[in-house]
């Protein structure tokens, strides 16, 4: 039987992210281009969700890997600050913390520089039956970054979770196309929800289309798939049907995280019960909200904030 005391446990990916406010075009060899302000934020999927679900009074818990390092002491600091439970979160002496580098260029898509440092430690066999049994949603993201956590590993935790009334929730980073069949096809049929980005959905499948890619995970196992396409929305495949929703119209500075925001709109609505179109509207309203500031967290809404913007801003979303 689950006695909950954690909303959602967040194991995956932690990283230091050094962004720079949007430039007006990338640099040439050579070319030194100004931006008005670099920031050094929290970013890495399983810290983003945490501490969005923090803001939106969930409790929540990460399961990572730092190194013994001023970077991993800064992640570690900011997401207690944040009000996350970082005593899972484990200091790896003999890696550096991971980091990203994040350029904006005004009216384009972001670039990452990645070093996946400790992350690449995590094996996945972090979580205990007891910390499992503690928490009413696990989350795993940034999965296939990596060697590491190992397929059989994630597919014994989901499965654990299934026993014990958990829901699960799988994230990917995918850094380049190649075979992922091996680190999705024990996984999924465990997964509760799984939540691709188009990009990383077309890496894996090699399907262009998110419709095709959303039946793909599903009849994979996925019991339901999420499929985000940035500014245009989103494809949702379930037991309820196959869905094309509209993102939420904002001004759009940084969309770092944007992905992970909508995750943690998504696990909310799923600790309320709701069915799958009112997570994905509440997820769609959270990565909105995330893109109006530059950094992975900094401008994902509050609690009161979210129910706000819900109340005034009209979803729409159609059954295909």
């Amino acid at each position: 039987m689950n006695d909950a005391r954690i909303d959602c446990l967040c194991l995956g990916i932690v990283v230091a992210d050094h962004v720079c406010e949007p430039i007006d075009h990338l640099p040439r060899s050579g070319e030194l281009v100004l931006t008005e302000r670099t920031r050094l934020t929290l970013g890495g999927c399983a810290a983003n969700v945490a501490v969005d679900l923090a803001r939106l009074g969930r409790r929540t818990a990460v399961v990572g890997r730092v190194g013994d390092d001023p970077f991993g002491t800064f992640v570690a600091e900011e997401l207690q600050r944040s009000g996350v439970d970082t005593r899972h979160l484990l200091a790896t002496p003999d890696e550096a913390t991971s980091c990203s580098m994040i350029v904006n260029v005004t009216g384009d898509d972001r670039r990452f520089i990645h070093a996946r440092g400790a992350n690449a430690s995590l094996s996945g066999l972090e979580i205990s039956a007891e910390l499992l049994r503690q928490t009413r949603v696990v989350y795993v993201g940034g999965y296939c970054l990596s060697d590491q956590p190992a397929p059989v590993n994630i597919a014994a935790l989901f499965r654990r979770a299934a026993e014990m009334g958990v829901k699960t929730v799988l994230d990917v980073v995918i850094p380049r196309p190649a075979n992922y069949g091996p680190f999705l096809e024990p996984v999924l049929p465990w997964t509760d929800v799984f939540l691709p980005n188009r990009d990383e959905a077309e890496l894996i499948t090699g399907e262009k289309d998110p419709v095709r890619q959303s039946l793909h995970f599903r009849e994979a196992g996925a019991k339901s798939v999420v499929i985000t396409c940035g500014v245009e929305g989103s494809v949702t495949a379930a037991a309820a049907g196959q869905f094309r929703s509209r993102g939420f119209e904002v001004a759009q500075v940084d969309a770092t995280g944007s992905g992970d925001a909508f995750a943690a709109g998504y696990i909310h609505g799923l600790l309320e019960g709701a069915d799958v179109l009112e997570c994905v509207r509440i997820g769609s309203a959270l990565g909105a909200s995330c893109v109006r500031s530059t950094g992975a967290t900094t401008g994902v809404f509050h609690a009161h904030e979210l129910a706000d913007f819900l109340a005034t801003h009209p979803f729409e979303s159609r059954a295909l």
